[in-house]
């Protein structure tokens, strides 16, 4: 009910949107003539009443929910059209502010006796900036719909990181790291190949996942399962959880039933061949020199995920070891806790933000709305001599799409300063 009762809350602020960018539509499209007019005016209004009636009988047609196609491409589209009819009336807002501030100033200086232009009347909408708004929520609108056919252009990047204390017998090892691949929404079995081929083609000696193998259900990885189980290395694939791999986003018949959704998940990634380490970790050992993989379950610093992960569990055993490598989904982990009290680890692994899917990207600049939720949200982050590592994500969840920052495999080789 509460859900149903939000959507409602929605759909009452996309009608008044609707009547706000329509009296923009109205001002720009009073040069044309009146049968042309009337298109633009009621094909808006039809795909207005499409959206708000799909949203409204989300809640209540369960095939809608279980549909994919909706869930992914549908909801993502009604989305868009909202965050382009918001960005397009915050413009119009503006242009309201001007045109009651000339009015104010106009009625006060009548009163006052002076003379001025009009008749103090409210001024007329600016042509310019209702094309603006429109204009800039079209934009929008559109480059989230060219972002659908990104969701599989997977990025390699590759870089070298240097450690004094790393031991000669692991110098330049080569490691892959994913994150995040949310089988859940991912559809196109052959692309989803074609990302596990480019991890192989690295020839890594170790691959590490850092949690998020689903939205919600194990069952999501059948149709997966086996693409992901040939996912090999000579050290090991290594993984963890995320807070998605829990299920706490799902109304459960029943507490048993939730937990046997867990168990089967973590059976699934060993099913894999994967070693999925639960507050614990492994000690890798070569030419009689040791470095350790440590991993935990979901811990977060953000008070809406639970703090499952037990890092002073993971590492016990581990306090001579001269490296350690520590798999973390969520990086602000790594400011709250690792920074703070395990100054030992030297290279943290994450994923979780995904670099919502969404931002601009170069070799000089990085810009997306997450970092106003986290500060580490994509690539690579130093203190002292420590090192932190966010992965972009190899799938994607809500938007099927991505703008600007792409599906990223990592290749890391690890080289002794």
């Amino acid at each position: 009910m509460r859900s149903a009762r939000t959507l409602f809350f929605i759909a009452a602020i996309m009608v008044l949107l609707d009547f706000y960018v329509y009296q923009a539509i109205k001002t720009v499209t009073q040069p044309l003539s009146e049968r042309v007019r009337l298109y633009i005016h009621v094909g808006f209004w039809v795909l207005s009443a499409c959206t708000i009636v799909l949203l409204l009988a989300f809640p209540f047609m369960p095939f809608l929910q279980q549909s994919k196609v909706f869930r992914n491409y549908i909801f993502a589209i009604l989305a868009g059209l909202f965050i382009a009819k918001l960005i397009a009336a915050t413009i119009f807002l503006v242009d309201d502010i001007r045109r009651s501030g000339w009015w104010a100033i106009s009625k006060v200086y009548r009163a006052s006796g002076g003379q001025i232009l009009g008749d103090g009347q409210m001024v007329s909408r600016s042509v310019f900036l209702s094309w603006i708004g429109l204009g800039l929520g079209s934009t929008i609108f559109g480059t989230m719909l060219l972002g659908f056919r990104n969701k599989y252009n997977y990025q390699v990047k590759k870089m070298t990181l240097r450690f004094p204390n790393l031991p000669d017998a692991f110098n330049g090892l080569k490691l892959v790291q994913i994150s995040d691949v949310h089988s859940g929404s991912l559809q196109d079995v052959a692309s989803v190949n074609r990302g596990i081929d480019l991890i192989l083609q690295q020839q890594p000696d170790l691959i590490l996942f850092t949690g998020d193998l689903v939205n919600d259900r194990a069952t999501e990885m059948a149709p997966l399962k086996d693409s992901f189980a040939r996912l090999k290395a000579p050290l090991g694939v290594y993984s963890t959880l995320g807070n998605h791999d829990y299920g706490d986003y799902v109304q459960w018949p029943s507490q048993t039933e939730k937990s046997a959704n867990l168990a089967a998940l973590i059976n699934l990634h060993k099913e894999m061949g994967w070693d999925i380490l639960m507050n614990e970790h492994r000690i890798l050992e070569k030419n009689g020199e040791k470095i350790a993989v440590i991993g935990i379950e979901n811990w977060g610093a953000k008070g809406r995920f639970p703090k499952y992960g037990k890092l002073d569990q993971a590492v016990m055993g581990t306090e001579q070891i001269p490296f350690k490598l520590l798999l973390s989904h969520d990086p602000s982990h790594w400011d709250a806790q690792v920074k703070t009290a395990y100054k030992d680890i030297d290279l943290m692994f994450a994923g979780h933000t995904h670099g919502m899917q969404f931002g601009l990207e170069n070799p000089y600049f990085k810009w997306s709305p997450v970092q106003w939720m986290y500060k580490q949200w994509a690539g690579l982050y130093e203190d002292g001599a420590q090192k932190l590592y966010v992965n972009r994500g190899f799938g994607f969840i809500g938007y099927p799409g991505r703008v600007g920052i792409m599906p990223e495999i990592t290749v890391m080789e690890l080289v002794k300063a």
